[in-house]
């Protein structure tokens, strides 16, 4: 895809910075990275180069997908940016981060990962519950690994703090291309929704 040209799906991707000890998790990020570039999309991601945040990036960039990075000054005075992005977004925070990761993605989509993706994830699906925004939000569960996390959110459901509705505005599903197609579709069947920044 030329730089000129306007990408057709736009798909933040919040995953690991570091590897995991399963090799389906790289092939899973780089399963989704490759889809992105194939279906002429963009991603969004944290602007890393290690772990799974490199494997999506360099994955998507391979297939000819846009590839926007967005990481806040700590983290590239560590020397983690990924200088092969199209766009690199140096921002102060991590709330500017993930403010900016909202506003420039159509869908969300967790991999495999570590607290800081924990906490994205649960972040932009509280925004959606609040009304905040109304884009799609998707679940990789590679190789089981977040089969403890979905019993535990059942289970929340059960003894009452939580909602049926709640665990229903996130897709969970084990297929990279089959998960992102179901987004995107939904994606398409919403009105734009762009104002996070506003609520954050």
């Amino acid at each position: 895809m030329s730089p000129s040209a306007s990408p057709s799906f736009s798909v933040c991707v919040y995953c690991g910075s570091r590897p995991g000890e399963l090799p389906a998790y790289a092939e899973a990020a780089t399963a989704v990275g490759r889809w992105i570039g194939q279906h002429g999309g963009q991603l969004v991601y944290g602007g890393g180069r290690t772990g799974l945040m490199g494997t999506v990036a360099e994955a998507a960039r391979q297939a000819g997908g846009r590839v926007v990075g967005i990481i806040p000054q700590a983290l590239v005075d560590r020397e983690v940016a990924n200088p092969l992005c199209d766009e690199l977004h140096v921002v102060n925070t991590m709330h500017e981060r993930k403010a900016m990761m909202g506003e420039r993605s159509d869908a969300f989509v967790a991999l495999p990962g570590g607290i800081g993706t924990f906490e994205e994830l649960f972040e932009i699906w509280t925004w959606r519950q609040l009304g905040y925004h109304d884009k799609p939000v998707g679940i990789l569960n590679c190789a089981g690994y977040y089969d403890g996390l979905l019993d535990f959110l059942r289970g929340s459901v059960r003894t009452g703090f939580m909602g049926e509705w709640q665990l229903d505005l996130v897709r969970t599903g084990t297929d990279p291309a089959a998960l992102l197609h179901a987004l995107r579709a939904e994606a398409s069947q919403r009105p734009a929704q762009n104002k996070l920044a506003e609520h954050v």
